[in-house]
This record gives C-alpha cells, sequence and structure tokens, in this order.
C-alpha cells in the first residue's frame, strides 16, 4: 500500500467537488482530488440546459459549458487529482483509503471534504427489472454524454426537475416522450419545464401511476391507472401506452456511506432525500477535521452544490490557516448570501428550511455532547 500526505482531500469531482477543491487550492492549501470516474465534473456534463437565477449565478450559461470552465481552472492549478480512483473508507486518523487501477493508497489528510453527491431511488413494481426499465439520470447520461438513445418511445415515471428535463432532452434527441406519469395530484418541478413538456405535445399524467410494465424479454408497454385522493388506484381506469423504454424520476438519494464509516452525525430530514449528515455554517460535520458540500448534505441543485463547495473549501483552509478570521468570514459570508438567494421562491423556501432545520439540530447535537 502506498501512503502520502495531503492538506485537504477532497472526494468527488462533481459541481460540489471541483468548486472545493479549486478554492481551498486559490487560498495556498494543498489539495488533492479523488473520483471514481475518467473525467470530473459529474452531473455538469449531462446538463445540457441553461442554468436559472442571476449571473452570479451562471443564468443563461450551459451545465456542460461551467464544467469545461471549472476544468479548465483545475488544469491551471497544482492540484493533485486522482481518477479512476475509489474511495472506499474514511479511517481515524484522518486517513482516505484509495484504490486506482488495482493500487491501494492510504491519503493522510488535515482535513478531509465528503462531496460524494447523490444516486437516483428505484421503484419496483410488475415488470420493473425488464431491459428497459432505467432511471431518468442514467437515460440523461446515455443521450448527453454517450450520445446513444435508449429508446424510441418513452415513458417517464416522476414529474420532478428531473424528470420534466430528462424528458424534453430525450425528444431532443429523437426520442418520442409519450406520456409523463405523476402520482402526486399537482406537477413537481418548475412551471417553465413543464410548460415545454406540454408544448410539445406530451401528456401529464397527475394521480396516476405505473401498475405494469410488459414485455417479452424487453419494455413493449405499460400499464397505467388513475390515483384516488388516498393515492389509491380507481378500478376501471387502466389503460395501455405502447413504450419501449420506462424510465424513473422518483427522486435522488444522499450518497452518505463514507460520512457513516467516518463517524458523523445523521439526521432524518425528508425534504433533503433522507439521513443526511448534520453540518454547520461552515460545512463542518460532528467530526471536526471532516466537511460536506452538494448533495450528500442534501439534494439541491447543481448551483447550490457549487457555492456548497466553495464554503466548504474557504472554510478547511480557513482552519489551516490560510486565511486569517476576517477574510474568512467574509469570503465565507459572500457564499451564503448566494445560497440564500439560491433558496427563494417556492422550491427553494422549502430547501432552505430544510437546512435550517439540518444546522439547528447540529447546534443542539453539540449542546448536548458539550453538557456531557
Amino acid at each position: 500500500m502506498k501512503r502520502f500526505r495531503t492538506e485537504v482531500a477532497v472526494i468527488g469531482a462533481g459541481p460540489a467537488g471541483l468548486c472545493a477543491a479549486l478554492e481551498a487550492h486559490k487560498l495556498g492549501a494543498r489539495v488533492t482530488l479523488i473520483d471514481e470516474n475518467a473525467l470530473p465534473g459529474g452531473q455538469l456534463f449531462k446538463q445540457i440546459h441553461k442554468f436559472f437565477g442571476s449571473k452570479e449565478h451562471l443564468a443563461g450559461v450551459r451545465g456542460y459549458e461551467i464544467g469545461r470552465q471549472l476544468l479548465k481552472d483545475l488544469e491551471r492549478s497544482a492540484a493533485d487529482v486522482m481518477l479512476n480512483s475509489v474511495a472506499y473508507g474514511v479511517f481515524a486518523p484522518n486517513t482516505v483509503g484509495v484504490v486506482q487501477r488495482g493500487e491501494h493508497y492510504a491519503i493522510e489528510a488535515k482535513k478531509i471534504i465528503l462531496a460524494a453527491g447523490a444516486k437516483e431511488n428505484y421503484m419496483s413494481f410488475p415488470g420493473s427489472t425488464l431491459p428497459g426499465v432505467m432511471g431518468a439520470g442514467a437515460a440523461q447520461t446515455m443521450i448527453n454524454v454517450n450520445r446513444v438513445l435508449p429508446g424510441k418511445r418513452i415513458v417517464m415515471l416522476g414529474s420532478g426537475n428531473v424528470g420534466l428535463i430528462v424528458a424534453y432532452q430525450l425528444m431532443q434527441a429523437g426520442a418520442s416522450v409519450e406520456a409523463l406519469v405523476e402520482a402526486a395530484p399537482n406537477i413537481g418541478g418548475y412551471g417553465v419545464h413543464a410548460g415545454k413538456i406540454r408544448r410539445a405535445g406530451v401528456p401529464i399524467l397527475t394521480s396516476h401511476t405505473i401498475q405494469e410494465v410488459y414485455g417479452d424479454g424487453c419494455v413493449e408497454g405499460v400499464m397505467i391507472s388513475q390515483l384516488d385522493q388516498n393515492w389509491k388506484p380507481i378500478p376501471g381506469t387502466e389503460r395501455a401506452i405502447a413504450a419501449d423504454t420506462v424510465c424513473l424520476a422518483v427522486g435522488l438519494n444522499p450518497m452518505t456511506e463514507l460520512a457513516w464509516m467516518a463517524g458523523c452525525a445523521f439526521t432524518f430530514l425528508p425534504g433533503l432525500g433522507g439521513h443526511v449528515p448534520m453540518h454547520d455554517a461552515n460545512m463542518r460535520t460532528t467530526v471536526p477535521d471532516i466537511y460536506v458540500a452538494g448533495d450528500i448534505t442534501g439534494v439541491e441543485e447543481a448551483s447550490s452544490a457549487m457555492e456548497e463547495g466553495k464554503l466548504a473549501g474557504i472554510a478547511a483552509a480557513a482552519s489551516l490557516g490560510y486565511l486569517d478570521d476576517a477574510g474568512a468570514e467574509l469570503r465565507k459570508n459572500e457564499v451564503r448570501a448566494r445560497l440564500d438567494s439560491l433558496r427563494t421562491g417556492l422550491f427553494g423556501e422549502k430547501r432552505q428550511t430544510a437546512k435550517q432545520e439540518q444546522m439547528r439540530r447540529m447546534e443542539e447535537f453539540c449542546q448536548r455532547k458539550d453538557r456531557v
């Protein structure tokens, strides 16, 4: 096993991890960025749509263009980048276990930033294991990264932003989206995305669910039915939709395994995706040298993940003495203000409330620990 030391180890080279690494490196810290993929960038390179918000949030810029710029910044930096590298554990004292092309590494870091992202939820129903049933994110990777069309006739389950955006991108790639099915009585994502789907002639069937997917060795059709106010199927409302692909956009779940292993304290917040590590206003967890950023802290948009990454990078570098208290607080407050701005509006306010509850529970945890 090979061993080496660094000052800040960042696990995950998606939007949050890239920004965390760049920010800590700009302030003078020695940074090692670790990612299991062949290229850094994470979900940014799947996002061909333009970002929303203000100019400071890169409104009007497509996700993959933001990713390209971050990669250029990374290439110009002197940060160590370990790609095709799986971080399989965080061990005391502050050691990250990594496998790269069969070689084992023990990376000793003064500070660790976990930016592992999130994974797609799945939904079980008769026929859900047939070839042609996949996560919406997998379909997005196929069309936008690998340039492979997953199918020609698609049924999308879930009307959150992922379901709406990926459905539209599948149509841009040449597929026909036969229907978008949503169990809730209302659309879950932004109206602007839903409007594009509807103008293209795609029916959005709220208060509906998939009863089964059928086919001989592959998807050939989908049986849907309407739901009553108690979310129960209404007999007699079943109807079939011919399709060769079913995409599931039924939420994301933070990838928290490394944080659990490291001993971080968790709390359960459904609005953020389930069990998430508690953190303070500096993105620091209950394990003093471990920080978190991005979807591991609760599922949000890429813009929020990038800002959280910057905040964690600044905080980690400042804790190592690369910024005085006044300078660090000034920089951190600028990032916090941008995060607050992102968490406005109907959907943003819900996340802001959940994030505030996350930090409130962190404060309570620390107070109880101090009293023991």
